[in-house]
């Protein structure tokens, strides 16, 4: 998965399942409320000398704001009230970047350069995909978001991109998509190929329950995938949060917003 650095940001933490909430952004529509968008966080345990902290990059948040949503950053937080509060009350799914799913997940042994994620975020993650996904919400997924939400719904993966797949593409940096026609993202960018910021080493391989891939890199790895089953999911391999393409970056973002406003 992406192992873009990560900064703290305590205006907009959620600590202890209290949310933080930033202003600014533009309104969906006149008259019509903002939705309250959730964003996962990387844990980061206690150290010497340190406590742990939840962190996220701002980019995230920022992507958010600026297309009409109001961001809640998510804890990992082991409480099963507030998890479930989490769904009820939240309108969108941001599921954000970080290191690999245990490959116990989904039935394989690990691979060398496989980094697993911490099993804190890890146990209340795969709570929360799972019950994002019953409950009919807008989700978006990036990176790690992507290929998570592909495992809880009993899909595997490919562990290690360069060792398995091959160096023709550089999955850590720019590079060429071919998006499906009459796919979601299509529709969105209103473009058959785009070029896209990765930072992965792996990827899907074995397809989940309701998901079928909308874009492919020069390589065969599957960069996007879509909801079948009927409500907004959409989940990119690549950062358009990070990406220096405003038009894409938002296309992608705005479409999760505006999924969340017509469902209220």
């Amino acid at each position: 998965m992406g192992n873009a650095k990560y900064v703290r940001n305590a205006a907009v933490l959620a600590l202890c399942g209290c949310f933080l909430w930033v202003g600014g952004g533009c309104h969906p529509s006149r008259g019509t409320s903002r939705p309250l968008i959730g964003i996962t966080s990387v844990y980061e345990p206690a150290r010497p000398g340190k406590e742990a902290k939840t962190t996220v990059e701002f980019a995230y948040v920022a992507a958010v704001a600026e297309n009409g949503g109001v961001p809640v950053v998510l804890p990992t937080i082991d409480d099963e009230q507030a998890l479930r509060k989490y769904v009820r009350t939240l309108d969108g799914l941001v599921l954000i970047g970080g290191d690999d799913i245990p490959p116990e997940a989904y039935g394989e042994k690990p691979h060398e350069m496989v980094v697993p994620l911490e099993k804190h975020r890890y146990d209340f993650e795969r709570k929360l995909i799972a019950r994002w996904l019953e409950s009919g919400k807008p989700l978006l997924g990036v990176c790690l978001g992507m290929q998570f939400t592909n495992v809880v719904s009993g899909g595997t993966m490919i562990q290690d991109i360069p060792s398995e797949i091959g160096t023709k593409v550089n999955h850590k940096g720019y590079h060429r998509v071919q998006i499906e026609p009459g796919s979601i993202l299509a529709r969105l960018l209103n473009s058959r190929e785009a070029s896209v910021l990765s930072s992965h080493h792996q990827a899907v391989d074995r397809l989940g329950k309701n998901l079928r891939p909308i874009a492919h890199s020069d390589d065969a790895i599957t960069e996007a995938l879509e909801r079948t089953d009927g409500p907004f999911g959409l989940f990119v391999q690549w950062h358009p949060e990070l990406m220096t393409d405003i038009a894409h970056r938002n296309a992608i973002y705005g479409a999760l917003i505006h999924a969340c406003v017509q469902s209220k």
